[in-house]
């Protein structure tokens, strides 16, 4: 046997054992690490290039890889962004709120914290650099407390998304009010806006399905009419908004599920099927809510003194 062979299949086995041990890795991390990752887990730069070469590595992000293929998922394209923004980043503001489930869309563009100073800049991501950050694991991806996200989010993002988040952390029994207070410091971002959320929430809209519910439970509010039952079922019939004391159902009309001739048939006969059980239905159409608030809301009021709720 040439005396280089042993050597050569040495180096072999330790191939074989750095791509075990990168691949473990990456499997805990959606598929991909990192140069530093690589070279703590004792690859060489000669082997990490070739590993490239080979597509046994592809690069996404600046000394960021996917391991063995390319396919990316959400999760994977944030990790991407977590590993690219170094140790100790985290999900944020409203990319962060979204991981949590609190909003019902992404952000259009990723937000990510991190302690270390950014200075490149990734398409499609906005890096927030030079943070002090506590992390949670959520889902297996690291994002802001709690609070922070809040803070986030109030100081970035309109209010109605803060409202949204509050009323689905309250609704997952995740939201401690007091504590949250307590970390609204003089001077602290966001601070003004969550504290103002935390008292004009409203609860009911972690039951809402759609932008328009949302709006119209807003209206609602805005117009000082009591807040109906959402999304709930009367008499067999699922129905937008409920008031069960006056026998009165509000039916939204979006402009996508309401088109069609058969689709107002089957609203109609909805309809009729309610007030022969006593319940009157009242319709209105996306762009009355959005555009005639006032007159919606007038319209409400009306019917509810009718039936002798005000």
């Amino acid at each position: 046997m040439p005396a280089h062979e042993p050597f050569a299949y040495a180096s072999q086995n330790g191939h074989r054992t750095q791509r075990v041990r990168v691949a473990t890795l990456a499997g805990r991390q959606f598929g991909r690490v990192t140069w530093a990752q690589l070279r703590s887990l004792g690859a060489a730069p000669a082997t990490i290039r070739r590993w490239v070469q080979s597509g046994y590595l592809t690069p996404v992000l600046p000394r960021v890889y996917a391991v063995g293929h390319v396919a990316c998922d959400e999760r994977a394209h944030l990790f991407s962004l977590i590993l690219f923004a170094g140790p100790e980043a985290a999900l944020s503001h409203a990319t962060g709120a979204h991981w949590r489930g609190w909003l019902r869309y992404p952000a259009r563009e990723t937000h990510v914290s991190t302690p270390r100073q950014i200075r490149t800049r990734v398409p499609g991501a906005i890096l927030h650099g030079c943070r002090e950050l506590q992390r949670e694991l959520v889902d297996g991806i690291p994002c802001t407390t709690v609070t922070q996200t809040l803070l986030d989010l109030a100081a970035s993002e309109p209010p109605r998304l803060l409202h949204r988040a509050l009323a689905q952390l309250d609704y997952e029994r995740g939201l401690n009010a007091d504590a949250i207070r307590a970390a609204c410091g003089h001077g602290r971002r966001g601070s003004v806006a969550l504290r103002d959320a935390l008292a004009s929430y409203i609860p009911a809209l972690a039951l809402t399905r759609s932008e328009l519910e949302d709006e119209f439970l807003h209206l609602c509010a805005r117009h000082g009419i009591p807040l109906p039952e959402v999304n709930v079922c009367v008499h067999g019939i699922e129905v937008d908004a409920h008031w069960p004391a006056a026998a009165l159902v509000v039916e939204l009309d979006g402009a996508a599920n309401h088109a069609s001739a058969a689709q107002r048939n089957r609203d109609q006969r909805r309809a009729l099927e309610l007030r022969a059980h006593g319940v009157d239905v009242v319709r209105y159409t996306h762009h009355q809510v959005l555009r005639e608030a006032g007159l919606v809301a007038a319209d409400l009021h009306r019917e509810l003194a009718r039936r002798h709720i005000s």
